[in-house]
């Protein structure tokens, strides 16, 4: 399966993440919720690592890979509790969900470029330009 199969794939699933989400909210402490669903992605892991490790697949780990996914947990730990607050507030999902994944697809390409020194075409500054006017767009009608 390439990699474009699969970033379809995780969209869809990460739609449904903040789908989800905006369900709970409201009927679930933000802390808890974000919690959570923490736990029941730790197990979803937990299991398939255990599966990976039964199977005798390689498992790489890393003194820098442990740092960054670290810090990816915690990003996405904080995110996931402000997503929570944020559908309590009474944000829509039609408009909360792509201003927070669109916002984050901005901060991911322009790190991209800057920090990883990522080469960066014209149409994908345009693309990321309509994402960041889109973003802007939903906001204002709210």
């Amino acid at each position: 399966m390439n990699w474009l199969l699969l970033a379809v794939i995780t969209a869809f699933c990460l739609g449904l993440y903040n789908f989800f989400i905006k369900l709970a909210s409201g009927n679930i402490h933000q802390v808890a919720g974000a919690v959570l669903l923490q736990l029941v992605a730790a197990a979803v892991g937990g299991f398939l690592l255990l599966y990976i490790k039964a199977t005798r697949q390689p498992v790489s780990i890393s003194q820098t890979g442990v740092l960054y996914s670290c810090l990816a947990g915690l990003s996405v730990g904080i995110a996931e509790i402000l997503t929570f607050y944020v559908f309590t507030k009474g944000a829509p999902a039609s408009v909360g969900t792509p201003i927070i994944v669109g916002g984050s697809v901005a901060v991911a390409a322009v790190l991209g470029w800057l920090v990883l020194r990522e080469q960066i075409t014209l149409g994908q500054v345009l693309g990321v330009g309509l994402i960041v006017a889109g973003v802007v767009l939903l906001a204002r009608g709210h």
